[in-house]
This record gives structure tokens, sequence and C-alpha cells, in this order.
């Protein structure tokens, strides 16, 4: 579950990134072109990921826990997505790959 609301966070903060107009925004996706060319529309789907993750977040642990996670959550992947985007690292098959990853080791663990 930790894995799947972190996803959600990346989705939401990565849209709300490319809605951003001092960003630095290269030719990207269709995704990302209709993130670009709708920002009302994107904003509001980042904002329902965001909650969405706090939810799943509050189902799985207590309102502290899952409010420190959820806040840690946001600040890494969101310093992530803004020191990546620009160098073109961020793509759909390394988002995949370490989805992936991260979920074949949480459910391990």
């Amino acid at each position: 579950m930790v894995t799947i609301a972190s996803l959600l966070v990346f989705i939401a903060f990565y849209a709300y990134y490319n809605t951003s107009k001092r960003a630095p925004l290269h030719e990207g996706t269709n995704v990302e072109q209709w993130l670009r060319s709708k920002p009302k529309q994107a904003r509001r789907i980042a904002l329902c990921f965001l909650v969405l993750s706090f939810t799943l977040l509050l189902s799985q642990k207590a309102i502290g826990s899952s409010s420190l996670i959820f806040m840690i959550q946001l600040m890494t992947i969101g310093s992530l997505v803004v020191v990546l985007a620009p160098l073109k690292v961020i793509n759909p098959k390394i988002i995949a790959g370490v989805f992936t990853l991260s979920l074949f080791l949480e459910f391990i663990y």
C-alpha cells in the first residue's frame, strides 16, 4: 500500500510540476502535453490523487504515522521531480521499473 501511495504522490506532483509556468519544460509524451494544455483539470486530478494517497495511508496506519509518511513522501518525491525532470531522466519505463521493484520489495518484506 505504501508503494501505491508513493506512486499516486509521484503522479500528482508530476502533474503539478507540468502545469507550472516557471518550470523548464521540454517536449514530452502525450500525457505531459495534455497536462500543460489543461492546467485546471490537471490540478484537480493531482489533488484527487494526493487525497487518495493520504486516504490509502490512513487506512493502513494511524493518523500520526500516516501524516508523517505522507509528508516525507511529498518532500522526497517532490525534490526528485524538481531535480530529475529538467534532466529528462523521468520517463514511463523508469517509473514502471522503480514501481515494480518497490512493489516486489514491499511484498517480500
